[in-house]
């Protein structure tokens, strides 16, 4: 079964936050029902995949201004039929900011969530099941570019406050994550 990574990170991962477990589960319940789950074909919705990228000294992390949905958001993107999801967001990372080097922190789950997506020229209203992974920029001092899918990009140490309006509960839910993940890899040290 093509889906059976994912459906293996879905089980295997446990959310501390109420809102991402529900999400967790009624992802997990689309991919076992949905074969075409990675198709954009599937006009209900599709898996997407997107990353959390900090940069190499692990202080700033990566954000796009989204053109079409006009708001910052972690990279990311459709899986188009691929259905190793974090091949597809190591792909969207490179793709959208112009990085050639870039590695996986983790093959575990990071953060997922479930997002409306709005009617855009004539493709109807959907929804992105987000499946989430840390990743890390390996060349220090490499230059981001914009993609012709962003207006801007760029590397925060905070979440920029027009971000918080719309998807504020996600972003804020990640960044805690994210401090806390080097918090215990300080402690650990």
């Amino acid at each position: 079964m093509h889906r059976r990574d994912l459906i293996e990170k879905l089980e295997k991962y446990r959310s501390f936050y109420d809102s991402e477990e529900k999400d967790r589960k009624a992802i997990l319940d689309f991919v076992k029902s949905n074969e075409n789950c990675f198709e954009r074909s599937n006009m209900s919705g599709h898996i997407t995949g997107s990353c959390w990228l900090e940069d190499y000294d692990g202080e700033k992390f990566l954000m796009t201004e989204h053109r079409k949905l006009k708001k910052w958001l972690p990279l990311g993107g459709h899986a188009d039929g691929d259905n190793d999801i974090i091949r597809v967001a190591m792909k969207e990372a490179h793709e959208e900011s112009g990085l050639e080097n870039i590695e996986l922190v983790s093959a575990d789950i990071f953060d997922l969530s479930i997002h409306f997506i709005p009617e855009y020229k004539g493709v109807p209203a959907h929804y992105h099941y987000d499946i989430r992974f840390l990743l890390r920029a390996s060349k220090q001092g490499e230059q981001i570019q914009i993609s012709d899918e962003s207006t801007d990009l760029a590397w925060f140490s905070d979440l920029p406050e027009s971000s918080l309006k719309s998807d504020g509960e996600v972003l804020t839910r990640m960044l805690s994550k994210w401090r806390n993940f080097h918090e215990f890899r300080r402690i650990c040290a």
